[in-house]
């Protein structure tokens, strides 16, 4: 029985390759310049429909050239493009017999071959890895799949996905086959995962609630206990958007007959005795709500749902037999999302958690079940969400990123966890996986650290989504007024400015959507030719504008700061949160204390926040605001389309173009481009202005923002325009990095004599002057570091 339209993938007539050469038993399809297929069926039938990886092969006409050389008992392939040569001996696949090698600029760069190993440890010369499917049990660093990124510029992706027929279901590939994916890209990164996602479907685009914060806890709630708990965020003025239940939502001290309770489907109504009224109070205050799912037991006759389903399939519901989930069985997995999935969903749940663990393997060969889980469900939940799918699950392979968003698993509280968790991130994106969700804080075992906490925090402000949660364990939890008035005073603001990035984070995600690009970016993507840029696996670009480096490390004692390893591209480089502005071109370390952690920008960058209301000047939802707070990194002509949209997919839109004129410190609100009922009609834009230039160099605070310099209220039809009169030359005064030294040295644990003489030495007046007397002096490491680092920031 074929499965409903509704959930079927499209396309299913995959347009050809422009460039295809065959024998026998093999093809080969020119994809692009950087691209090539390679197959081999002992049958000679060939797969030209879509799979669980690839959707499209379509790609545009490419300058290529296939040349074929007869030989005794064969043929010898040669395949040349501007980008690459592959050679082919026509036999099955081997390592002397197919390998390819990558053009880069006027010199021929690595060379990929079939079966080599490639797991040297020098990253220039390896796979840069991709991700996995879980972080459960893991404590720090853990083994990743493969990515299309390689260290030479050449890889290969072999696709082992099961095919997907015109029912919309899966088949399995014939016995011996292969189907390899040449990437040729050189350093080209970004455009190494444009021809990826071209192959496999762009990065989805996730409902704007999904940018806001999550609260996530595996405790059996009840509901008086949520709405106190959804209260008390209310209260401390800390923003949520989404609710997430763990399993305790449903019934799970069952009869022994029953056996686990881990699967349910029916609500515990002891704890919920109103489903529907408990998710409409979560939706009157802008809350999403999410449910956790096992549903590896099936559906037993204690369920809610058991007469529906089992007279779907056939079964009499008097006998009492439970209905296996079969992942395989496309009538079982359609009534399975309409007789279960569905009436929960009309009663309020808006995604759901699906916390597969038990294997990866069904009756069909090559179908994951969590493959087919997480296809069906977001599928569905496009089609009764205007085409914006979403659920929370582990990953399933390449192509993945398709279902968003992830899940990573169950990680150990410790720092090690926290250390890994943004390389993590941002090498996924290697495989075009840019959407995951970390347990903010890690979920179990470890060690409760209010800073290590507070970092996690952080962290997460700066991931593709942020999600708190934890265990079970009584004192495991993570509200932030659980931890000292100093680690809940800074989470409770980093929390709020998550909600603030909500602008740019949209407009970033739709421009990726189209450009093909993922929000969390290497540093390596940003700078492939300086050997620094690879040396720091937590540093990443978050969209087009700004350069996190999250800090995985406590403090030092005697500073009070953590130290950070940072690469900085060439040119300049403001830090939003302190101020402090480097030239780029190096590696350095960089000292934060708790409230702060690298986050910088390029002059000219033009940043949307989400304003701060006069009434409640602490939260913002994740809806288009009525106010926006744009801040400007002073130094460079610079501009900024923010992006806001009806929620449907290929909806409506309305563009809000600011540009930023630096010689005239002027910021211009342009008149709005589109629908503009997608906006407030009266809508206040103020300005904020960090310039090095002026001798003011006041930070960003992250929840109330520093340097105010305009205010103007914008209809959207007329636009506006504010001159802020930033337009100093001067370099960075002096008194600032005096005033900077002696804020560090007033927290130092360290001697008074010493911190009297490294403050005159600081007031020296040059900064050469300044440095040489540091390093000449016995000072702890720590401090001569964080000291280095002010005075070597910017000129003075």
């Amino acid at each position: 029985m074929p499965l409903p339209q509704y959930l079927r993938p499209a396309p299913w007539g995959l347009p050809e390759a422009s460039m295809t050469i065959s024998g026998d038993t093999w093809r080969i399809q020119v994809l692009s310049e950087c691209l090539v297929r390679v197959e081999w069926s002992p049958s000679g039938r060939f797969e030209d429909r879509p799979t669980q990886m690839v959707v499209d092969r379509g790609f545009t006409p490419v300058t290529a050239t296939l040349t074929r050389t007869p030989r005794p008992g064969g043929e010898d392939v040669l395949v040349r493009t501007p980008h690459l040569t592959l050679s082919y001996d026509g036999e099955e696949f081997s390592g002397h017999g197919l390998s390819a090698s990558v053009r880069q600029g006027a010199e021929w760069g690595g060379t990929w071959r079939w079966g080599v190993d490639d797991s040297l440890e020098d990253i220039h010369y390896r796979n840069l890895g991709g991700t996995a499917r879980t972080l459960d049990g893991a404590d720090g660093r853990c083994a990743l799949e493969p990515g299309v990124m390689d260290g030479r510029g050449i890889s290969a992706l072999e696709d082992r996905s099961a095919a997907i027929n015109a029912s919309g279901w899966v088949e399995p590939r014939e016995a011996g086959s292969r189907d390899v994916y040449v990437f040729a890209h050189g350093t080209d990164f970004r455009g190494a995962i444009a021809d990826f996602y071209r192959l496999t479907g762009p990065q989805p685009v996730v409902p704007r609630f999904a940018l806001g914060n999550w609260w996530s806890r595996y405790h059996a709630y009840s509901d008086a206990e949520y709405r106190e708990l959804v209260g008390r965020f209310e209260e401390e003025r800390v923003p949520l958007s989404v609710a997430v239940l763990d399993m305790d939502w449903h019934l799970v001290d069952l009869p022994e007959e029953y056996g686990s309770g881990w699967t349910g489907f029916t609500w515990n109504r002891e704890l919920f005795p109103d489903p529907r009224d408990f998710a409409a109070f979560l939706h009157d205050r802008g809350l999403a709500l999410t449910l956790n799912l096992h549903p590896a037991e099936g559906v037993r006759s204690f369920e809610e749902s058991y007469t529906r389903m089992a007279r779907r399939l056939g079964v009499d519901p008097a006998s009492g037999d439970p209905l296996p989930f079969d992942p395989a069985d496309p009538e079982g997995m359609a009534a399975y999302l309409e007789q279960v999935i569905a009436p929960l969903e009309r009663d309020g749940v808006d995604f759901w958690w699906i916390d597969w663990q038990q294997g990866s393997h069904t009756r069909v060969p090559g179908l994951d079940p969590l493959w087919i889980l997480n296809h069906l469900h977001v599928l569905a939940s496009a089609h009764d969400h205007g085409g914006r799918g979403l659920t929370l699950s582990r990953y399933a392979g390449p192509g993945s990123h398709r279902y968003p968003v992830g899940f990573s698993g169950d990680t150990v509280v410790s720092w090690a966890s926290l250390a890994f968790q943004p390389e993590f991130t941002a090498t996924a994106s290697n495989i075009g996986y840019g959407w995951w969700s970390h347990d903010i804080g890690g979920h179990m075992s470890g060690v409760r650290d209010g800073e290590l906490q507070t970092r996690w925090v952080q962290l997460g402000v700066f991931s593709p989504v942020l999600r708190l949660h934890s265990t079970n364990n009584p004192f495991g939890s993570k509200e932030p007024w659980q931890f000292g008035m100093r680690e809940c005073a800074v989470q409770e603001t980093y929390l709020r400015l998550r909600h603030r990035l909500v602008p740019y984070l949209h407009t970033e995600q739709l421009w990726g959507h189209e450009a093909l690009q993922p929000l969390v970016q290497p540093m390596y993507w940003e700078d492939p030719e300086s050997r620094g840029a690879w040396e720091v696996p937590n540093e990443f670009m978050f969209g087009r504008s700004l350069l996190v480096a999250p800090v995985t490390t406590p403090a030092s004692r005697t500073t009070d700061m953590a130290a950070v390893p940072v690469w900085l591209p060439e040119g300049s480089w403001t830090d939003l949160l302190t101020g402090l502005t480097y030239e780029g071109g190096r590696r350095l370390t960089m000292h934060r204390r708790l409230e702060e952690l690298p986050v910088l920008a390029r002059p000219g960058t033009v940043l949307p926040l989400a304003g701060l209301d006069e009434d409640d000047p602490a939260v913002a939802s994740v809806e288009a605001p009525a106010s926006l707070e744009v801040v400007v990194v002073a130094g460079a002509d610079g501009e900024y389309a923010l992006v806001e949209d009806d929620g449907v997919e290929g909806g409506a839109r309305a563009t809000t173009r600011l540009t930023w004129e630096d010689a005239t410190g002027t910021l211009t609100v342009h008149p709005l481009r589109g629908d503009a009922g997608l906006v407030p009609g009266l809508r206040r834009v103020r300005v904020r202005v960090l310039d090095a230039r002026t001798g003011d160099t006041a930070s960003l605070d992250p929840s109330t923002g520093a340097l105010v310099t305009g205010t103007v209220e914008v209809t959207p039809e007329a636009g506006a325009v504010l001159v802020t009169g930033s337009t100093g030359t001067a370099g960075p005064a002096r008194a600032d990095v005096e005033r900077r030294v002696r804020d560090l040295l007033e927290r130092a644990s360290t001697g008074l004599d010493l911190k009297v003489a490294l403050m005159d030495d600081a007031a020296s007046g040059s900064p050469a002057r300044a440095l040489s007397a540091l390093f000449a002096r016995e000072v702890p490491d720590e401090l001569r570091s964080a000291l280095a680092e002010i005075l070597s920031a910017g000129e003075w």
